[in-house]
């Protein structure tokens, strides 16, 4: 029907693509919250948004501040300062919940970092912080507001999802509609998070899931079944091939 599907997602981008080829079509990808976007072709990278050595070390001394372990993300890799992060993604990329393809290294010292910044000063995209502890992730989030190079948004209760300003799923969105000549009524999204929430608000229609976080469904103009409930199939029927879901 000359729809195009667009991946949008907060996971890196060589976790997205898997999933992407999973549905079969060449499919444009959003990751990474925005700071990649693909177009229809594997190597077509048409944006890409980096932090850059000198935030990844004012980053680094904020967590080390807060007493916190931080995850920064390539496109392709994780780096993490938690063995115990490191040992539940292992967990889950076995289960097939993340790619395989995606690979993770621990980082064990201030040293070590440093060096990673230098290698990856071009490439690193995404940094995240998680934790259950609420205090600590208000302390954290608050240290970074005062960074005004930053984007800030949260997939969870627990944690924070750091890019660079002006990077969001919704900037993705616009990024792909002007490439494909694409007008934003035409966009349908669909989201469940709060890194959902610009691209909900950017779309023609945006859509938040049954199971959504109370700010996403705050923003959208429609509200569908949860994702246990074949939520998305049925924004599909009602809304692009145009069949009435008795239960949508």
């Amino acid at each position: 029907m000359g729809v195009h599907i667009v991946v949008s997602t907060g996971r890196l981008y060589s976790d997205a693509e898997v999933f992407s080829d999973l549905i079969g079509v060449k499919s444009p990808i959003i990751a990474s919250n925005g700071a990649v976007v693909r177009g229809i072709e594997k190597n077509d990278i048409i944006h890409k948004s980096i932090f850059g050595e000198e935030l990844c070390n004012k980053l680094l001394n904020i967590f080390a501040k807060c007493n916190i372990q931080p995850i920064f993300n390539t496109p392709e890799k994780i780096y993490t300062g938690s063995i115990k992060y490191k040992l539940f993604i292992e967990q889950i990329k076995l289960k097939g919940a993340i790619s395989k393809n995606v690979k993770i290294q621990y980082v064990f010292s201030l040293k070590q970092w440093s060096k990673i910044f230098s290698h990856e000063k071009n490439n690193i995209v995404k940094c995240e912080v998680i934790t259950i502890d609420k205090e600590k992730l208000h302390q954290v989030g608050k240290e970074l507001e005062s960074i005004k190079e930053l984007e800030l948004v949260n997939s969870t209760d627990h944690n924070i999802e750091i890019t660079r300003k002006g990077v969001s799923k919704g900037n993705g969105a616009k990024i792909l509609s002007d490439y494909f000549k694409i007008k934003r009524e035409e966009i349908i999204a669909v989201g469940d998070s709060g890194n959902d929430v610009s691209m909900i608000e950017f779309a023609g229609l945006g859509v938040a899931m049954g199971n959504a976080m109370e700010q996403a469904k705050q923003v959208a103009d429609y509200v569908t079944d949860t994702n246990d409930n074949d939520g998305v199939a049925k924004v599909i029927d009602k809304f692009v091939l145009q069949k009435e879901s008795q239960s949508a």
